[in-house]
């Protein structure tokens, strides 16, 4: 089964990555960008009876910093 899981940063949390490409996109005339945030994708592909709490636990101690970032677990099939 294949898992993408999208990590982003909790609102209010400074993200250098995202201030940097938004001043870079000014730069090149595009206005209209109001903020950009930075996130990662990570792809999984797992045995078929991994359990919902089996994917929670990876997330939570090593794909993301629950501290700082958010995740979204989506099942691709």
């Amino acid at each position: 089964m294949k898992i993408r899981v999208l990590v982003s940063l909790k609102p209010g949390v400074l993200d250098p990555q995202g201030r940097a490409v938004h001043h870079a996109l000014e730069g090149l005339g595009f206005q209209s960008v109001d903020d950009v945030r930075i996130g990662r994708t990570v792809e999984l592909d797992v045995a078929d009876d991994t359990s919902d709490e089996a994917l929670t636990d990876m997330c939570e101690k090593l794909l993301a910093n629950t501290v700082i970032e958010n995740y979204k677990i989506e099942k691709l099939g």
